[in-house]
C-alpha cells in the first residue's frame, strides 16, 4: 500500500495497513480519453478494484449537468479525442485505440453527465447487475475551485451521481497534466496515486457500508506541485481562483492565462464576443483562509459537497419563519 497520509477531519478518514477491499467504480470525467484518467484506471487496478471507464468522445469541459434530452446519439462524424474511437464508430462504444486495456475503456459522442450514466446504467449494469460503489470523475485537466464548479462536468458528474444515491468523488489536477498523444504525463501517475490512497482510506473506514455518507460527495483539488503534498479539509467558500466575465471583445480583453492557452494550441483569440478567463489577484481574506480557492494553491484540498440544491432543516426553518402567514402550512 502506498505511504500518503491521509487526515480528513470531518469524515474521520485515515490510512491503515493491509489492503482495501476491492470495489467496482465507474470512472468518468469531462475531457475525455487523456493522460490523467488512464494513470488513476492503473492505480485503481493495481489495488484489485474493478474498473469501468467511461468518457466522453471529445472534450466536453464547461459543460455542467448539461444532457440531450429526447435526441438520440448518431455515428461519429470525426474521430474522439486522442483517438479513441474513429469516425462511423457507434455514438456509445469500446475504444478502439490500441494500448488500452479490453472490455474497461468506452465513450459517448455526449456530455458528461451522459457518459456517467452510460457506465452506471448500461456498463455497470451488464458487469455487475447493480450500482458500483463508487463513481469517480477525473481527474480534471485543470483544478475546479470556486464558483467554477457549477460549470464544470466534472463536478457535475459527482454531484448528479450523488443525487442518485451512488457514492461520488470529483477529482481535479493542474491544467499541465495534459498530454493527448502519448497519454503519460508524469504528473499523472503521481496525482492517480494520490486519488488511489483515498479512495483506499474511504474503503477501509466503511467496511462493508457506503463508502462515504448519503448525500456527501467529495470535491478534490490537486495543487501544481505535488511533491509533499498534504491532504487539507476545505470548503467551497466566498473566494474564487479564476476571475470570468463576459466580453464584447475577447482579443482585446484577453488575459495572460487565454493568451498563454491560445498559444500552446497555436490559436488566435477572435476578436468577438465571448467570455473573458483569468485568475482572481484580489487578496483573500482571513475567514477565506479554508476556501479551496486558497488551499489548493499549496495543499490537496478536499471539500465536501451537499448533492444537489436541498437546504438544511435549519434553513427551511428560516424561510417558513419569513414566509409565515403566506406557505399554506402542511396537513397533519
Amino acid at each position: 500500500m502506498r505511504k500518503t497520509a491521509i487526515a480528513i477531519a470531518t469524515l474521520g478518514l485515515f490510512v491503515q495497513a493491509g489492503a482495501a477491499s476491492a470495489r467496482n467504480i465507474v470512472l468518468s470525467n469531462d475531457d475525455g480519453l487523456t493522460s490523467n484518467v488512464l494513470a488513476l484506471y492503473k492505480a485503481l487496478k493495481e489495488d484489485g478494484h474493478d474498473v469501468i471507464v467511461s468518457v466522453p468522445c471529445q472534450n466536453q469541459s464547461g459543460m455542467g449537468a448539461a444532457i440531450l434530452v429526447g435526441r438520440p446519439l448518431t455515428p461519429l462524424k470525426q474521430n474522439c479525442l486522442a483517438d479513441a474511437a474513429e469516425a462511423g464508430a457507434p455514438a456509445a462504444g469500446p475504444m478502439t485505440r490500441e494500448g488500452l486495456p479490453g472490455g474497461d475503456f468506452f465513450y459517448v459522442d455526449g456530455t458528461p453527465v451522459m457518459s456517467m450514466l452510460y457506465g452506471v446504467d448500461v456498463l455497470g449494469q451488464k458487469r455487475w447487475g447493480r450500482a458500483p460503489d463508487l463513481v469517480l470523475s477525473g481527474p480534471n485537466e485543470g483544478q475546479n475551485v470556486g464558483a467554477i464548479v457549477l460549470s464544470s462536468g466534472t463536478v457535475s458528474n459527482a454531484q448528479y451521481a450523488a443525487v442518485l444515491g451512488h457514492p461520488a468523488i470529483a477529482l481535479s489536477a493542474g491544467a499541465r497534466t495534459v498530454d493527448e498523444e502519448g497519454l503519460d504525463h508524469p504528473d499523472s501517475a503521481t496525482v492517480a496515486a494520490l486519488s488511489a490512497d483515498l479512495v483506499e482510506a474511504l474503503a477501509e473506514r466503511a467496511g462493508d457500508g457506503p463508502m462515504l455518507p448519503a448525500g456527501i460527495a467529495l470535491n478534490v483539488n490537486f495543487p501544481d506541485r505535488l511533491d509533499g503534498a498534504e491532504w487539507r479539509l476545505s470548503r467551497i467558500g466566498t473566494y474564487n481562483a479564476y476571475a470570468m466575465s463576459f466580453s464584447d471583445d475577447m482579443a482585446a480583453s484577453a488575459t495572460p492565462v487565454m493568451k498563454a492557452m491560445a498559444a500552446e494550441r497555436g490559436m488566435e483569440i477572435p476578436a468577438l464576443p465571448g467570455l473573458s478567463f483569468g485568475m482572481n489577484t484580489a487578496k483573500s481574506t482571513q475567514e477565506q483562509a479554508s476556501d479551496e480557492s486558497i488551499v489548493y494553491r499549496s495543499a490537496i484540498a478536499v471539500s465536501p459537497m451537499q448533492a444537489g440544491y436541498a437546504a438544511g432543516a435549519a434553513d427551511e426553518a428560516l424561510i417558513a419563519e419569513k414566509l409565515a402567514g403566506f406557505l399554506t402550512a402542511p396537513a397533519e
